[in-house]
């Protein structure tokens, strides 16, 4: 057993890399953790993290950059193991993104990535900082999250799927936004489960127990 985080030029994955470890470690489950932008280390992983930072259209770029890196990440997918999208790597599971122009996305869950437009004029964006959140749905990854939750955000376009039984919790900023979306053997965080404390790291803990 074995999760990947990819490695694709999106950001520093050093936080990320030390709380997968640690609960791996706690929880004995998932087996060794590596940051990886190998496409061999991939297809042999039982479980795979896409982090994203950035513009989804320049995130998008840099991964099918990286020659065999996407593919290997869609073989393992399909044959059903574990996925977990984080932030631009959640949204990347969409059908297109809408930031700066349209770009295509991975189609996983259909729905778009759209610019957040809070109905009041005094909240900010990007949504930034800590938010509770709402689980709606019974879901492996979100056992023992519940009321009162919070998890730490920082974007500005966010995920609508089209199929709400695809979004399993969301928060309100204004708006109702989907906080983590998911479907068969994937799922995804619009927040960083590395930067929320006990909420992300039971959620890393979940993710590195389940099996689909």
């Amino acid at each position: 057993m074995s999760t990947v985080i990819v490695d694709y030029g999106s950001g520093n994955l050093r936080s990320a890399e030390k709380a997968f470890q640690r609960m791996a470690s706690e929880t004995r489950a998932g087996g060794p953790v590596a940051v990886s932008a190998d496409p061999e280390a991939v297809a042999r992983a039982e479980r795979i993290v896409l982090p994203g930072v950035g513009a989804f259209a320049d995130c998008r770029a840099g991964l099918m950059a990286a020659e065999g890196l996407f593919e290997a990440i869609e073989t393992r997918v399909a044959a059903g193991h574990p996925f977990l999208g984080i932030c631009v790597g959640m949204q990347l599971m969409a059908t297109r993104g809408l930031e700066h122009g349209e770009a295509e996305g991975f189609d996983w869950i259909p729905g778009d990535v759209v610019r957040l437009t809070p109905n009041d004029p005094d909240l900010k964006v990007p949504h930034m900082g800590w938010n509770e959140l709402v689980v709606t749905s019974e879901h492996p990854v979100l056992a023992g999250i519940g009321a009162g939750s919070h998890a730490y955000f920082v974007h500005s376009y966010h995920f609508r799927p089209r199929d709400p039984q695809h979004r399993l919790a969301h928060v309100h900023h204004g708006q109702m936004i989907a906080a983590v979306v998911g479907r068969d053997n994937m799922v995804g965080t619009q927040f960083h489960p590395e930067k929320s404390q006990e909420t992300g790291l039971r959620l890393i803990g979940n993710f590195l127990g389940w099996s689909p």
